[in-house]
């Protein structure tokens, strides 16, 4: 095997079972899945890693751009300003069924600011970086001599060794009453007991690591994959079909239909993040997924990187 790159870990390839039957309808069916042997990061990117790769390269993210209004044609002009998904809490109980009233488009949120536009990195330098668009993503794992993980790889990786359990730690969701992972703490979205010390993202290596070392694999942040989103069960496209565990390398197919006016295609998001809880979301799970728009940053997504490792 090549020498293990600063930061990353060996996870050697096998066979696992990959998705599950008893939670979420898109993370069925639970089926048999080989990788092979890659590295993968240690813990999500950081704001002190992703700002050096901006140092270096000008990179501008989605989030700074206006967006162009041929790409949202049904768009209110005086929302294609640049800026970001912002978690806001809302005063009391809420319906859990509109999100809009947790989320709000922020002009002027971005990766330098996130949590508004008159705020900043300081003191979350350690912290994963968000408002990462999933091309932002691809640019920074470009300029790493990296990729981003497929689906199947990052699920691997998230097990840490383990077979069929319900969390990356095992089948106990808090051992002892102690929290694994960064998980809302509260009655989502209103109560936020933030026991952890953090009411958002916490720094990375805050929690334990899995069985293969990786933190942050659960809760946090989402971490973008390269794969587009496309339901598990065969799905009809015409005269053919897309059977259990392939994905589609056209855009198209992988638009959220029941929208009108998209034109962006999804990609597969893992892990669940800081905003999972008992009573909303608990995707804070090896086999959860999650469908997000290529061109759709938010407070609460971020990545990590792999490198295949060569024999």
């Amino acid at each position: 095997m090549n020498d293990i790159p600063a930061g990353m870990r060996l996870i050697v390839g096998g066979t696992f079972w990959m998705g599950g039957d008893d939670a979420y309808a898109e993370e069925a069916p639970q089926r048999r899945m080989t990788v092979d042997s890659f590295f993968i990061d240690e813990t999500p990117v950081t704001n002190r890693q992703f700002a050096r790769f901006i140092e270096e390269t000008g990179h501008v993210t989605t989030a700074e751009i206006a967006p162009d209004s041929r790409d949202y044609p049904d768009a209110d002009p005086a929302m294609l300003q640049a800026g970001s998904s912002l978690f806001v809490s809302p005063p009391g109980p809420v319906p859990l069924s509109d999100p809009f009233q947790w989320w709000t488009f922020s002009f002027g949120t971005n990766w330098r600011h996130p949590h508004g536009p008159d705020s900043d990195l300081r003191g979350l330098e350690d912290h994963p970086v968000v408002h990462v668009a999933h091309s932002d993503a691809v640019a920074f794992a470009l300029w790493a001599g990296k990729q981003l993980p497929t689906e199947a790889q990052w699920e691997f990786a998230a097990r840490g060794g383990l077979d069929r359990a319900a969390f990356a730690w095992g089948d106990e969701f808090e051992p002892g009453g102690v929290p694994q992972a960064k998980y809302w703490q509260g009655r989502f979205p209103w109560q936020n007991r933030a026991k952890s010390g953090w009411s958002r993202t916490a720094p990375v290596r805050s929690f334990p690591p899995n069985g293969f070392g990786l933190y942050d694999m659960i809760g946090n942040v989402w971490e973008w994959t390269d794969d587009w989103y496309v339901d598990r069960s065969a799905k009809k496209t015409g005269a053919c079909c897309i059977s259990p565990g392939q994905h589609s390398n056209n855009a198209a197919d992988n638009r959220d239909n029941q929208i009108p006016g998209v034109f962006f295609g999804r990609k597969v998001l893992k892990g669940g993040s800081h905003l999972c809880a008992s009573n909303y979301c608990q995707r804070y799970r090896p086999a959860a997924r999650y469908a997000q728009d290529v061109d759709s940053p938010t407070s609460h997504i971020g990545f990590r990187c792999v490198v295949p490792a060569c024999a």
